[in-house]
This record gives C-alpha cells, sequence and structure tokens, in this order.
C-alpha cells in the first residue's frame, strides 16, 4: 500500500502498534517481521494472515497446547552449516538437534483432524516434510546432555578407556604421596589443588625443597606453593597426552557430523523459518487477545462498515485505567463516499477519523481488530492522511501553503481504491475563502470516488454533504449541560460548535457573548442554534427509544419466563393423568389376574370333582362377587366425582358415606357406637366405624 505524507504511520500511531507486536515476539525471525511490518493490498494473502492469527487466538484461549516450546535464534550456526569445512561445537549442534525436535513435534502435531481444523496454521508447514534422519545422526554422537559419546568412535572409545585407568592410577599414586606428606608436617590447609591441568599438592612454602618434584604456582600470601611431586609425573603427562587424542578426536566426529549434517542445512532453515513464523502468528494472536479483536471480514470493494470499533490504543490506555472506550459505527460505500464530521473541539472527531485509518491499516497488514465480527473492510491501494499543523520550515511554507500543497496531491492522485483522511479542512486561512477552497476540493474528491473522512468546523461545508450526492454529514454529540462530549458519532446530520453555549457555562461575561452574537451573520447564528436543538432533541429521542428497547426485552424475557411456567405446569398435569391413568391400569391388571387365577382353580376343581353342581355354585358366586365389585366400584366412583372424603371424627350434622351400601347421608342423631343417618326420608341405624365423613367438591372439580 501507498501511503501519503511518509510520515502517515507515524500520525495514525501505526508504528506503536508495531511496537505492541514486537513485545510479544521471542525469536529474532519474528520480531524482525514485525519490525518491518508490510501493509499488503492482496486479499488471498491478508486473508490467510488474519485467518492464522484467528486460529492461534482461538488455541491461546482455549488453553491448547501448541508445539513451540523452544526460542531458538541459530542464524549463525545454521550460516556455519553450509560453509564446507566449517565445524559446530557441541553446544552448536544441541541447538541444532532442539529445532529438529521442534519441527518434529509441530508436523506430527497436524495429523488429519488438526489440519481440517486449523487450515490457515498447517498452510505454513506446505511444501515441507520432516525429516528423521537429522535426529538420528545428531542422537548417534551425542548424548542427553550434549557431549559426545564414548562409543562414537572406536578410537575415541578406547582412549577414554585408557584415560578412566590413568585417573585412577594418578589417584591412587596421588593419595599415597599426599598421606606421607602428611605424616611428615608438609602440607598447607588446601592440601590439593590442580594448576594448568594437573593436580598437585599444597605445601607450606618453607617446606618446598623437602619434596622433590615441580614447582606450578604459589599463593598470593606466598605462605604456600604447590608442588606437583615427581611420582604423579609421569602420570600426569600420560592423562594430559590421552586428553589431547581425545579433544582431536571429539573434533574430528563433530566434523565429520557437521559434514553430514550439511545436506540438510537448507531444510534446517525451513524449520527455523517455520519456527519464526509461528512465533510471528502466536505475537499477533497475544496482541489480538489483548486488544480484544476478532477477525472481520474483507471485500473486494471499496467500503469501510465498521460496528463497534474501537481505538486500539486509547482502549488498551482505557483497560489499564479502569475507564469505559466508546466504540464507533461508520459506513463509507459507494452511496455515501465521504463522511463530513463536525462539532465542538476535543469532542472525538480526530479520534474518530484516526481509529478508522489505524484498524484499515492493521486490517491490510493481518492483524486482529477490535471492532464487531460482522464488521467489513474493502482493501485499498493508497492511503492518504492530513492532520494537524504541517507547516514546513525547510520548504518556508506555512501552514495554510503545506495544507494546499497536500491537498494537491490528494486531487491529483486519488483514485476509487484511495482511502483519505484530512483534519479540519480548509483551516489555516480566513474562514470564508478558506471554507469556498475547502468545498471545492471536496467537490474533486467526491469525482474520484474515493472513500474518506474530512472533519470541519466550516458550515458551507456542512450545507454541502447535506446536498451533494455521495457525501453524508457526521457530527459528534456533546452534553450542553454538563459541557462534556459524549464521543459518539451520529450519522445523517451536522453538528454544532457550541461556540456561545461554552462561553456561557465557563462564565464568560455575558455583555461579550451578545456582542459577539451580533457580530456573527443572524443566518449563521440562527442556524447553529438550530443544530443545538436538533441534537438534544435526537438524543433525547435516542434515550427514550432506548428505554423503549429495554422495556421491550424486560417484557419478552418475563414472556418468555410466563411459557416455561406454563409448560411446567401442563407437562407437570400430563404426568399426573399418566399415573393416575397407570395406576387404574395396573388395578385392572390385577384384578383380571386374580380372576384368571380363580377360574383356572375352578377348572381343575371341575375335572376332579364328579359334583359337578357344587362347582356350578363356585363359578356362579364368583361371577355374582365380580359382578358386585363392579357396581360398588360404579358407585364409588360417582360418589367420589360429588364428594371428597376428609374423615374424622363423626358429629351430628356431617354428610356420611357408607362403607356397606355406597350411600350419602346426614347424621341425625349419635347412640354410642352407632349413629342415625337420613337417606332422604328414611332414617337408618349404622355402625360408626361404617361411616367416614365427606364434603361436597367444588364446582370447577366436578
Amino acid at each position: 500500500m501507498r501511503v501519503f505524507p511518509e510520515s502517515a504511520l507515524v500520525q495514525l500511531e501505526f508504528e506503536k502498534v508495531k511496537a505492541l507486536l514486537l513485545a510479544h515476539c521471542r525469536t529474532e525471525y519474528a520480531k524482525e517481521k514485525a519490525a518491518q511490518l508490510r501493509i499488503h493490498t492482496k486479499k488471498e494473502f491478508i486473508q490467510l494472515e488474519l485467518q492464522q492469527s484467528y486460529e492461534m487466538k482461538l488455541l491461546l484461549e482455549q488453553s491448547q497446547y501448541f508445539p513451540t516450546d523452544y526460542v531458538l535464534n541459530l542464524s549463525r550456526e545454521l550460516k556455519l552449516l553450509s560453509i564446507p569445512g566449517a565445524v559446530l561445537s557441541e553446544d552448536q549442534l544441541v541447538n541444532i538437534r532442539k529445532l529438529a525436535e521442534n519441527a518434529k513435534s509441530i508436523f506430527h502435531w497436524f495429523d488429519a483432524e488438526r489440519r481440517t481444523a486449523y487450515p490457515a496454521l498447517s498452510n505454513v508447514i506446505e511444501g515441507s516434510y520432516y525429516e528423521k534422519v537429522i535426529l538420528e545422526l545428531i542422537n548417534d554422537v551425542l548424548d542427553e546432555s550434549g557431549i559426545v559419546k564414548d562409543d562414537a568412535s572406536e578410537a575415541l572409545g578406547s582412549i577414554r578407556m585408557n584415560l578412566y585407568r590413568k585417573r585412577n592410577e594418578l589417584r591412587r599414586e596421588f593419595e599415597k604421596v599426599l598421606k606421607k606428606l602428611q605424616k611428615q608436617g608438609y602440607v598447607a590447609d588446601i592440601e590439593e589443588s590442580f594448576l594448568n591441568g594437573r593436580r598437585v599438592v599444597a605445601l607450606f612454602a618453607e617446606q618446598k625443597r623437602q619434596v622433590k618434584g615441580i614447582l606450578h604456582g604459589e599463593s598470593e600470601t606466598r605462605r604456600t606453593v604447590f608442588v606437583e611431586p615427581e611420582e604423579t609425573i609421569e602420570l600426569n603427562n600420560d592423562i594430559f597426552s590421552l586428553e589431547n587424542e581425545e579433544r582431536r578426536e571429539v573434533y574430528r566426529i563433530l566434523r565429520e557430523l557437521t559434514a553430514s549434517l550439511s545436506i540438510y542445512a537448507a531444510l534446517l532453515s525451513t524449520y527455523h523459518s517455520i519456527l519464526g513464523e509461528y512465533d510471528f502468528i502466536r505475537a499477533k494472536a497475544r496482541l489480538g487477545i489483548e486488544m480484544q479483536a476478532n477477525y472481520p471480514m474483507l471485500s473486494d470493494a471499496s467500503v469501510v462498515e465498521l460496528k463497534q470499533a474501537y481505538h486500539p490504543l486509547l482502549k488498551l490506555y482505557n483497560q489499564k485505567n479502569n475507564k469505559p472506550t466508546i466504540p464507533t459505527t461508520i459506513s463509507l460505500n459507494e452511496k455515501n463516499r465521504i463522511l463530513v464530521i463536525s462539532g465542538p473541539n476535543a469532542g472525538g472527531k480526530t479520534v474518530t477519523l484516526k481509529t478508522v485509518g489505524l484498524l484499515q491499516l492493521m486490517v491490510q497488514s493481518g492483524l486482529l481488530v477490535p471492532v464487531h465480527p460482522e464488521s467489513t473492510f474493502g482493501l485499498f491501494k493508497q492511503l492518504m492522511i492530513h492532520i494537524g499543523d504541517t507547516q514546513s520550515l525547510e520548504y518556508d511554507l506555512s501552514t495554510y501553503s503545506s495544507h494546499l500543497l497536500h491537498m494537491k496531491y490528494f486531487m491529483e492522485n486519488a483514485n476509487g481504491r484511495t482511502l483519505f483522511f484530512i483534519d479540519e479542512l480548509g483551516s489555516g486561512s480566513d474562514p470564508n475563502l478558506g471554507g469556498a477552497f475547502a468545498e471545492v476540493i471536496l467537490q474533486e474528491l467526491v469525482k474520484k470516488h474515493s472513500l474518506g473522512i474530512v472533519t470541519t468546523h466550516y458550515l458551507n461545508l456542512k450545507v454541502m454533504a447535506n446536498h451533494t450526492p455521495g457525501v453524508i454529514n457526521g457530527a459528534m454529540s456533546f452534553d450542553e449541560v454538563s459541557l462534556m462530549p459524549l464521543y459518539k458519532l451520529l450519522i445523517g446530520k451536522p453538528g454544532s460548535s457550541y461556540t456561545f453555549a461554552i462561553a456561557e457555562r465557563i462564565g464568560l461575561d455575558k455583555k461579550l457573548i451578545e456582542r459577539a452574537r451580533q457580530l456573527v451573520d443572524e443566518d449563521h447564528f440562527r442556524l447553529d442554534k438550530l443544530l443545538n436543538t436538533a441534537e438534544n432533541d435526537l438524543r433525547h429521542i435516542e434515550k427514550k427509544e432506548k428505554d423503549l428497547n429495554r422495556l421491550i426485552r424486560e417484557n419478552e424475557k418475563l414472556k418468555k419466563e410466563m411459557q416455561q411456567v406454563m409448560d411446567k405446569e401442563k407437562h407437570q398435569q400430563q404426568v399426573e393423568l399418566l399415573k393416575h391413568q397407570n395406576k387404574i391400569t395396573e388395578e385392572k391388571m390385577a384384578y383380571l389376574k386374580d380372576t384368571e387365577r380363580k377360574l383356572k382353580a375352578i377348572v381343575q376343581e371341575w375335572k376332579r370333582n364328579d359334583n359337578k353342581q357344587e362347582v356350578m355354585k363356585q363359578v356362579n358366586a364368583l361371577l355374582f362377587h365380580e359382578r358386585q365389585k363392579q357396581v360398588a366400584e360404579k358407585k364409588d366412583k360417582k360418589i367420589n366425582e360429588k364428594f371428597e372424603e376428609v374423615g374424622g371424627a363423626v358429629k351430628v350434622g356431617d354428610k356420611v358415606k357408607m362403607t356397606r351400601n355406597r350411600q350419602v347421608g346426614t347424621v341425625k342423631e349419635i347412640k354410642g357406637k352407632n349413629a342415625v343417618v337420613q337417606l332422604g326420608a328414611i332414617p337408618i341405624t349404622v355402625s360408626l366405624n361404617d361411616l367416614i365423613v365427606v364434603i361436597d367438591k367444588p364446582v370447577e372439580e366436578k
């Protein structure tokens, strides 16, 4: 993307975003890429970068493991590896092994399922492969701590075995000499040490001529001297010689290993780049989490559709200070290409302009942005900006001259793939003349079909935006009572500068304010006042609309809760009905089984008993009993529909049910254990044990 002027990235604070990204990088590869962050124009490339950042962000938010275990900066080692005759040290080879192990982990992590789930991340390793021979070559030579193994060659094994024997022999001989000297009282407090790679004994200085051997040095106080006894000189020489042989053999083995690995130098460089690329993607994802950023939609058309967009740096600052940040919603498209924002100073016009510009740069750099996921960004090939005082001492230009030079560049170079931002268009000159030029400049930019945002205080630009196709007004809302900006962008209407309102609220002399009003054109003053009133009315309407929406949401919530209660009650009724039906069915089944059992017994009796008359009597008795039972059940059902049993002691005047004949009457008199019950016109004496107190059921239940 081409940007104008060169300071545009600094003015939009893109460099600060790069610095935040750089802080999350661990490898030199990622840091260099963050420092040189490019702004792209190809949709496919931007889409891939955003998708990669989004997929890594998901992994981090879900605390899923991704194999970036080592922070490796191996540029020097990889360069040496590609130079013929170069030899890598044991430590350098350990780092190469870590690189290969990390590459192995990454290739194994991307199984078939994860390649499908994270296609953008897996794209990083496309075209490469894992070579197991690299690890095998290194592991055959180096142990886990990075030391060349004894069995790396037969010669090295033999040398180390001889060294082991000689050192043991030296230890035994040295201990004998030391004990002898200790008995003689020649040995100092230190007793022994190593100097120049040789084992020496510490003697009192005055005794140094009493012991034969080689003097290797003395202490700073000169009270102690270090002597190699003559009994161990030959052994020390042998060990020194073997250690030199060991070093030469180790060097030879490392040289051969380096030569073997040099074949895979290009592949190892690819692994290094893959690890660096994943570190860079991880840094972008971490920055996205920090900014609470999302993955927006991209469009081939020249369009900027932002929903709930935040200035990322302002959002981070307010988060640290526990302050709210007001989001912005803006729509620029073929129908409304240029937005003219007006309103009071310090109301957020420039912040809004910078928010859109910075977010556009971030998206085209492959960074996630703090907007609603349904936001849409078009891709632009040019970004032009004019913010603040552009006075140039170098070229002897005034602020307005520099302003006009920038506008000249805008008009000459803008096209349908240009996104521009102009702060205070036409400022720096006479308001009438500057306003006229500003209107002409805006008309030319409209003809170029560019998209952009312009901030202004000029009334003629507000009027022009209201009747020019492709241009739309916007205002930063302002609380006239508290004199505090609300930082909320209102699309479709121009804003007032609140010049006189602010002057009145801060207590400026009313006479001065009135004199200033008289100097202003009456129509101009009336229009500014009308804008004030319209903005306040709109704010009240928005508040009422917000309250209404809140009430609607609460009503919907109550409606859902009521429906849930009704559904629950209906379900409970259905459960009770099923229980009742199941109970009746169970009783009928028990009755049928009992009848079947009795009939089977009668059949058996029929077969055994010659007296068929007796059997027939049993059959008739059973059938009569069952008919009686059915009649009794019908009576009970009829009574239960009208009356409800309450039980308790029977008293005069109670309605009672007689358990023997299934009838209901009223108690007229109680005589001992009996009661006189009135059935219609007939009094009947019944035992109190055969009576149950009942009451009439409510009409609804009947």
